[in-house]
């Protein structure tokens, strides 16, 4: 059987000295892989996965000195460029003929195990592009800290092909740089606005509170219910290209502003709580279109963030070196976005129990 994942890693370089090598490279890379398929959480358990999975394995590459130790794994890891990593994980997404149209969510996740003091301080912080209808990550970047993803957001998205995509990034990566280098792609821009954005913020923020303003906006109301509330998100949209886009030519693209208003009611206790969010978009003011994307952004949070906490226990994780966390979280992505291809309509949790005791349900998964 053939592993289309195998081809891509091929492309990625051995750090180590040729002729000195017992493990080669994509034996120990197919063998994490499916130990994160199968549920390991860490090298010692990759290691415990590959030596059960041992014979099954060499179905695929030849293994002729077995599995190596934890350590071993470690050090790889560690010393591994994850530059040609992230390559191979982006030649290979290509290869899938992924539709990245609708919208592709950019957000950034600390790695809270990574730290490397107790303060938290020094821990890895990935932003990732999530593709909302195909429901898979088509590419991650690695920064210092949090207030570093406006330098990370434009070499994630000069790596993506988005033509025809919307893309939706938190207020933190509402800057003109950016919104440019969306235009710049063939795709268009839905980007929430704080006051990080100063007059911008002010000048959309003053419209929507003008009542008057207000009411001739167009209008979309969605209501739905579940985990025990009922939520309303009302948005109104205006144009904006013929005003507020000359008082700031900067903002390449601008064609409409947006407030979306949730109200969430208690069934229980009947208590209503309320939040407004702005946003600025190069989409036309069409409400329903615009309401659809940002609620469509919160599935990287839901979908990618909180599957890699709490179904592969990513912040438990305490691989924290080099680059060793970075080159794990890739193979992470790799394995989620593998068993969501995986046909089947089990959850993650279950794909992965199947994958470590089903041998020709784990061969589907990486095919």
């Amino acid at each position: 059987m053939n592993i289309n994942f195998l081809a891509h890693i091929s492309i990625v370089e051995d750090h180590r000295v040729p002729g000195m090598v017992i493990y080669p490279i994509n034996e120990v890379l197919l063998t994490t892989l499916v130990g994160l398929i199968c549920r390991a959480e860490d090298f010692d358990e990759v290691e415990l996965t590959g030596r059960e999975q041992l014979e099954w394995l060499r179905r695929f590459l030849p293994f002729e000195h077995g599995i190596p130790q934890a350590q071993t794994f470690r050090k790889i890891f560690r010393l591994l460029d994850p530059q040609h990593l992230e390559e191979a994980f982006s030649s290979w997404i290509d290869s899938l003929r992924i539709r990245v149209g609708g919208v592709v969510a950019i957000d950034g996740k600390t790695l809270r195990g990574s730290k490397q003091a107790a303060d938290g301080g020094g821990a890895l912080h990935l932003v990732s592009a999530y593709a909302h209808e195909a429901g898979l990550v088509i590419g991650q970047r690695a920064v210092d800290a949090k207030s570093n993803e406006i330098t990370a957001i434009p070499e994630l998205l000069n790596a993506l092909v988005l033509n025809g995509a919307i893309v939706t990034i938190d207020a933190i990566g509402t800057q003109k740089k950016i919104a440019a280098a969306i235009i710049e792609k063939g795709a268009d821009y839905l980007l929430a606005l704080k006051g990080n954005q100063g007059a911008l913020h002010d000048d959309v923020k003053d419209f929507f509170a003008d009542l008057d303003l207000l009411t001739d906006c167009p209008q979309h109301l969605d209501t739905c219910a579940g985990h025990g509330r009922v939520e309303e998100r009302l948005c109104h949209v205006a144009e904006a290209g013929s005003w507020l886009a000359k008082r700031h030519p900067e903002w390449l693209g601008l064609a409409s502003i947006a407030s979306v208003s949730a109200t969430r009611t208690d069934k229980k206790t009947g208590e209503i709580s309320s939040e407004t969010r702005l946003y600025i978009s190069s989409l036309p003011p069409d409400p329903e279109i615009i309401l659809k994307a940002s609620r469509s952004h919160w599935s990287i949070e839901n979908n990618l963030h909180w599957q890699l906490d709490v179904t592969f226990r990513e912040d438990q994780c305490r691989t924290r070196k080099d680059h060793a966390p970075l080159n794990l979280a890739i193979l992470r992505h790799a394995a989620l976005n593998m068993l969501k291809r995986e046909a089947s309509t089990m959850s993650i949790k279950r794909k992965r129990l199947k994958a470590a005791l089903n041998q020709e349900f784990r061969e589907s998964v990486l095919c």
